[in-house]
């Protein structure tokens, strides 16, 4: 629970100086519909990745119209990634298995879409090049999923180690120029990545972004070897 949030109601407001992430503005504003129905926090996760694969069947397309369908479901995708959260949050319906179901969920939504991506823009225009820049983007995806297994399994040995639910309510803030180019960076190419590809697929565009994810979603996994990098809630 984020720390401005003490009540179902002050939950969902935004502080002025919170600009980051900017898909929370979304999720802020769908939580409370959702908490007046019955719908579990894993049915929303299972929601949000049905939207994600149905954006990157849009992307294996390779068109102007497929990819503005594909981005305005990312979108939407990203949206009820973060309302599942809030909803078990404010339900205290948080559980180990939702959470290790959230990340599954988010690691198949980046893999596809790198990958759905990549085979479009290749089909488009006949160089299989682009499938492998889709590719080793997704494989990037797949070895940060690997990576954060293996943290999450080291903190459960860890008599000293902070839950995820006091993480959320008590977020690392970045303290120097070095923090704040990571803390962006995560931000960015993680909780508004969506925001970005859409921007991107309005201007017919989304393919600039394979040669950046091939070589951006490594160097994502590998910041995330280090303490430093972890922490920002999301």
């Amino acid at each position: 629970m984020d720390s401005e949030a003490t009540t179902t109601h002050n939950y969902i407001l935004v502080a002025p100086d919170q600009i980051f992430p900017l898909i929370r503005h979304l999720s802020y504003r769908l939580t409370p519909i959702l908490l007046k129905t019955s719908v579990t926090p894993n049915q929303i996760t299972i929601f949000s990745l049905l939207l994600g694969l149905a954006c990157a069947a849009c992307f294996t397309q390779g068109s102007w119209t497929a990819g503005i369908i594909g981005g305005l479901l990312l979108v939407a995708c990203y949206t009820f990634d973060n309302c599942d959260g809030e909803v078990a949050r404010i339900k205290n319906l948080s559980s180990e298995f939702g959470a290790k179901l959230d990340d599954l969920s988010d690691w198949i939504v980046d893999a596809s879409f790198f990958a759905a991506l990549g085979y479009g823009t290749a089909q488009v225009n006949g160089q299989q090049f682009w499938f492998w820049l889709g590719l080793a983007a997704a494989a990037g995806a797949f070895i940060d999923y690997i990576v954060d297994l293996i943290y999450e399994a080291k903190k459960t040995r860890d008599p000293d180690a902070i839950s995820r639910e006091e993480q959320a309510s008590a977020p690392k803030q970045p303290e120097d120029w070095l923090d704040w180019i990571i803390y962006v960076f995560h931000k960015l190419s993680r909780a508004d990545f969506c925001i970005i590809v859409l921007i991107l697929a309005l201007f017919n565009v989304t393919w600039i972004l394979l040669p950046f994810a091939a070589v951006g979603a490594q160097a994502y996994w590998i910041t995330d070897l280090f303490e430093r990098a972890r922490g920002y809630h999301t």
